[in-house]
């Protein structure tokens, strides 16, 4: 599913609020994704018999603090303040994290792949939407849709649509995510 860009606004200053917007939302969502891998971690780290399990949180957690790396540069560098949200994303995506893995490891796929899902189309319409006036920040952003795509794709193959309960969980996640998404460009 693929996101409408959201025109820039008109006059003064439209630009720069949308550009605020995409850099606070975005560093948000990172923010949360790496907290929620934190809280799969957390209860199928060192469980007995989820060493793979485990590493493949470890090394998606990775690529999700890469691109909170970059977020916390660019918000640095275009003088963006991050959500106000942001200690409540944190405790959110880790109890999501951890709440999804104590119902198991497909569900905690089914999680991954549920959130992923949403960030591809979010980020197609943040792409297309930048491409021609911020062709660097577009090309950073298709590297993170590649990696969240693989995640996705991995979340699939590991079983997430097998998991308990999958069309409630996945629609439940969805929806929370693309209301974070809402709450996070604006406050």
């Amino acid at each position: 599913m693929n996101a409408r860009p959201i025109p820039f606004r008109p006059g003064v200053g439209g630009y720069r609020s949308r550009l605020e917007e995409i850099l606070r939302v975005d560093h948000a969502g990172e923010l949360g994704a790496v907290h929620i891998y934190r809280g799969q971690r957390a209860v199928l780290g060192s469980a007995p018999g989820k060493a793979r399990i485990a590493g493949q949180l470890a090394e998606m957690e990775g690529h999700e603090a890469e691109h909170l790396a970059c977020f916390d540069k660019l918000l640095t560098e275009h003088r963006v303040r991050p959500t106000a949200l942001t200690p409540f994303w944190r405790v959110a995506g880790f109890a999501l994290g951890a709440g999804t893995a104590l119902l198991g490891e497909k569900a905690a796929h089914a999680c991954t792949e549920a959130v992923e899902s949403v960030i591809e189309g979010h980020y197609a319409g943040q792409i297309a939407e930048l491409a021609e006036r911020e062709p660097e920040l577009a090309a950073e952003l298709t590297k993170f849709r590649d990696e969240e795509l693989a995640h996705r794709d991995q979340a699939i193959e590991e079983g997430a649509r097998e998991a308990p309960g999958y069309p409630l969980l996945s629609a439940v996640i969805r929806a929370g995510c693309r209301t974070a998404i809402k709450i996070s460009e604006k406050l």
